[in-house]
C-alpha cells in the first residue's frame, strides 16, 4: 500500500493500515509536511495560556502519533513519477492520494495509471462532480490498458485481488461533515447517507426506573459507564470495560443497566438533497415589505368598492362597472361633467386613489430592486435570533457542514475571516447569515449572538484558533455546548479531556476529521464499499456493503451466528422485489433492494450481498487480504 498527502490523513490512514489491517505500507509525504501550532493569542490569555499549557503538557505525554506507522516513509515536495516509481507503485496494490489540492491529487493519479494499470487508486477530491468525471475516466483507461473492466469494490473476500484497477474518489469533508453536524445538536440523529440510502441512529439516555429502552432495530452501541452524558468518558479504545461497547449482543445489553445506547432507529431510501432555491432569486413574498403588501391590498380594496359602488349607482354590469372605474383610476377616462351627481363624486375618488397608487407602485418597484441586489450580498444575524448554531470557518469542512445543517433546517450563523472563503458563495445561496471577522477579535462572536446560541462548531483550519473562540465562548456562556475541530486525535483528546475538567457542567466534543475519515479511505484501499461511518464517543462505527462469497465468517451459516459481537453485525440484504426465499428472506433478482429485520434463521448464500455495521478491527478481520489469527478483536 502507497499513501501520498501532505496532512494529518496521509499519516493517520497510514496508521490505519499498517495498525489495523497489517498491510505493509510505503508513506510519502513533503519533507516540512507536519504543521507547526502557534500560540493561542489575543483574548485567550491568563487562564487560556495556562489550559494550552495544560494541553500541551497531555500532547507531549501521549506522543503526537504523526509517524504514520508506514513501514517505509520518504520525503517528496510532489508526487511526481520518479517519487511514484520510487514508492513502488508498479508493484503496489493500492495508492492513496490525499493531498489537499485536487489537482495534485488528480495530475498523480493519471501518472500512476499510467505506471500501474492495475493499481486500485483512492483519490481525495472535494468537487463532487469533477470526481465523478475523473472517476470514470481512470477506470476507462483502466479497461483499455488491462482488456478487462475493473474491480467494484465490492470483492468477494481474501485474497481475490477484487477491485484490482478500480478508482474510488472520497472526500474527508463529505465523510466527516455528518458527524460533526450531528455532534452540535443535542438528541440529534447520526445519519448516514449514500446513495439513496439513509441509516439514522440515535443516542438514548439510560431508562428510568420501570421503563423499557426502546432498542430500535438493533443496538449499534453502549455507551460509557462512568456517565450518564457522552461527554462524561474518554470513550476511546483504551478507556477499558467501562469505554463504549460497540456491536454488543443481547446479554450485554440486558446487563448494562444505567448506560446509554445508540440504537439504529430508521432505515429508509432518501430522496434527492433538499432544493437550496436557485441563487440570487429570492422568493416571491421576499420582494416586498409587509407594510407595502398590506398598502397595495388595501388599495385593491378601494378599487373593488368603488367598482360596486359605480355598479349600483348606474347599474351597470359588474365587469363594465369595473373597467370605467379603472379608466378613471388611471385618468384616461373622460370627465363625467355631464353625469349625475352620484358618478362625478366616484370619478374624484378613482383620481383621488389612482394618485395614492403612484407612490405606492413606485416603493414596489424600488423594494423588488433592493431585494434582488441584497440577494446576493450577505445577510446579517436577525434581532432576536436565538437558539441557532454558530459556525466558525467556511471552508472544505465548514461548507459541507454548514449544507448539513441547513438540510436539516437549522438555524446557522456562519462566521469567517476570508470574505472569498471557498463556502461564502454556498452562504449566499442558502440565505445564511454570515459575521465577517477574525473570531479573535473583539466583538465578532459576539455580533454573531454567541450569547443566545445553541451551540458552537469550531471548524477552521487553525487549532488555536478553535481553542480560543470556545474558551472565550464559554466565558460568555459556560454551559454552551461546543464542538472542536483539531488536527489530530491525540490533541484532540488532550483538549477534550482538559475542556470538561474546566466545564464539568456543559457539554464538549473534539474531533479529528482525520480520525473521522480514515477507515473509509482505508476500506477503500482494502477494495470494499464503505458506505459511511458514525462517531461513538470517540470510537468509530462503520458500515460497509459486502459479498457474502469468499468469507467463511458469513457464508453458509445463518444471520444470528455469523453475528460476532464487538466485531460485526449483519444488518441487511440486498434482494428482489419478488417472492420471500426459505428463512423468511426475499430471493433476489435484478431488480433488488435492501431488506431490513432479517430473521435470524436465514442462511446467507453465497450470491448475496449484505450491510453490516463493524468495528475498524472487526472489518479488517472480515474483509483483510491476508488470512491471519487473531485472539482479541
Amino acid at each position: 500500500m502507497v499513501v501520498c498527502g501532505d496532512d494529518g490523513l496521509a499519516h493517520r490512514l497510514a496508521a490505519e493500515l499498517r495498525g489495523v489491517y497489517r498491510e505493509q505500507v510505503t508513506l510519502v509525504v513533503p519533507p516540512a509536511g507536519r504543521r507547526v501550532r502557534q500560540p493561542v493569542v489575543g483574548r485567550a490569555r491568563a487562564a487560556s495560556a495556562a489550559l494550552l499549557d495544560m494541553v500541551n503538557a497531555a500532547v507531549n505525554r501521549t506522543g503526537s502519533g504523526d509517524s504514520g506507522g508506514a513501514d517505509r516513509e520518504l520525503d517528496a515536495t510532489e508526487p511526481t513519477e520518479d517519487v511514484l516509481a520510487d514508492a513502488g507503485v508498479e508493484r503496489a496494490t493500492a495508492l492513496a492520494l490525499v493531498y489537499d489540492d485536487d489537482e495534485t491529487n488528480i495530475r498523480a493519479a493519471l501518472t500512476a495509471r499510467r505506471l500501474n494499470p492495475r493499481l486500485r487508486l483512492v483519490l481525495r477530491l472535494y468537487n463532487r462532480r469533477l470526481g465523478q468525471h475523473i472517476e470514470e475516466l481512470l477506470d476507462q483507461s483502466a479497461t483499455l490498458a488491462t482488456g478487462s473492466s475493473p474491480g467494484t469494490g465490492s470483492g468477494s473476500g481474501a485474497g481475490s485481488g477484487a477491485g484490482a484497477g478500480s478508482t474510488t474518489v472520497l472526500s474527508d469533508a463529505d465523510t466527516a461533515a455528518p458527524a460533526l453536524a450531528a455532534t452540535a445538536l443535542v438528541g440529534t440523529s447520526k445519519v448516514v447517507e449514500t446513495d439513496g440510502l439513509l441509516l439514522r441512529a440515535v443516542e438514548r439516555n439510560p431508562p428510568r426506573p420501570g421503563e423499557v429502552a426502546d432498542p430500535g432495530l438493533c443496538t449499534l452501541a453502549l455507551l460509557s459507564a462512568t456517565s450518564n452524558d457522552p461527554a462524561g468518558a474518554d470513550g476511546s479504545e483504551e478507556s477499558g470495560e467501562h469505554g463504549p461497547q460497540l456491536l454488543p449482543d443481547a446479554a450485554a445489553v440486558e446487563a448494562a443497566t444505567g448506560r446509554g445506547t445508540v440504537a439504529l432507529e430508521h432505515v429508509s431510501y432518501s430522496g434527492p438533497p433538499l432544493p437550496a432555491g436557485r441563487a440570487g432569486v429570492p422568493a416571491f413574498g421576499e420582494l416586498f415589505s409587509r407594510r407595502l403588501r398590506w398598502s397595495l391590498a388595501g388599495l385593491a380594496a378601494c378599487v373593488v368598492a368603488l367598482a360596486v359602488a359605480l355598479m349600483v349607482a348606474t347599474g351597470d354590469h359588474p365587469l363594465h362597472a369595473t373597467y370605467v372605474t379603472l379608466l378613471d383610476l388611471f385618468s384616461i377616462n373622460e370627465p363625467a361633467h355631464n353625469k349625475d351627481t352620484g358618478r362625478q363624486i366616484l370619478q374624484l375618488l378613482s383620481g383621488f386613489v389612482g394618485l395614492l397608487l403612484l407612490p405606492v407602485l413606485l416603493a414596489a418597484v424600488l423594494e423588488a430592486l433592493g431585494t434582488f441586489r441584497s440577494a446576493s450580498a450577505l445577510r446579517k444575524p436577525p434581532r432576536g435570533l436565538g437558539g441557532h448554531v454558530v459556525l466558525l470557518g467556511l471552508g472544505k469542512i465548514g461548507t459541507r457542514v454548514l449544507t448539513r445543517l441547513r438540510e436539516m433546517d437549522i438555524p446557522v450563523v456562519c462566521v469567517e475571516a476570508d470574505p472569498e472563503a471557498r463556502g461564502m458563495a454556498t452562504a449566499r445561496r442558502l440565505r445564511v447569515p454570515v459575521v465577517l471577522g477574525d473570531v479573535t477579535q473583539e466583538g465578532v462572536l459576539e455580533a454573531a449572538k454567541i450569547h443566545r446560541a445553541h451551540s458552537l462548531l469550531a471548524l477552521t483550519s487553525v487549532d488555536t484558533t478553535n481553542l480560543e473562540a470556545v474558551l472565550y465562548a464559554r466565558s460568555v456562556r459556560s454551559r454552551l455546548r461546543v464542538v472542536l475541530r483539531l488536527y489530530d486525535d491525540d490533541f484532540a483528546t488532550a483538549v477534550y479531556r482538559t475542556l470538561r475538567a474546566a466545564h464539568p457542567g456543559a457539554l464538549t466534543r473534539s474531533r479529528s476529521v482525520t480520525h473521522l475519515a480514515a477507515p473509509s479511505f482505508a476500506g477503500a484501499m482494502m477494495g470494499r464499499q464503505i458506505l459511511g461511518a458514525i462517531p461513538v464517543e470517540r470510537r468509530v462505527l462503520l458500515f460497509a456493503a459486502v459479498e457474502v462469497a469468499g468469507h467463511p465468517q458469513l457464508e453458509g451459516k445463518t444471520v444470528g451466528e455469523a453475528f460476532r459481537a464487538g466485531a460485526w453485525r449483519v444488518l441487511a440484504l440486498e434482494v428482489s422485489d419478488g417472492g420471500r426465499g426459505e428463512g423468511g428472506a426475499p430471493e433476489r433478482a435484478r431488480e433488488s433492494r435492501l431488506v431490513w429485520e432479517l430473521p435470524d434463521t436465514y442462511v446467507l448464500r453465497g450470491s448475496d450481498r449484505v450491510v453490516l455495521a463493524a468495528t475498524r478491527r472487526g472489518l479488517a478481520e472480515l474483509l483483510g487480504r491476508r488470512a491471519r489469527q487473531r485472539t482479541d478483536v
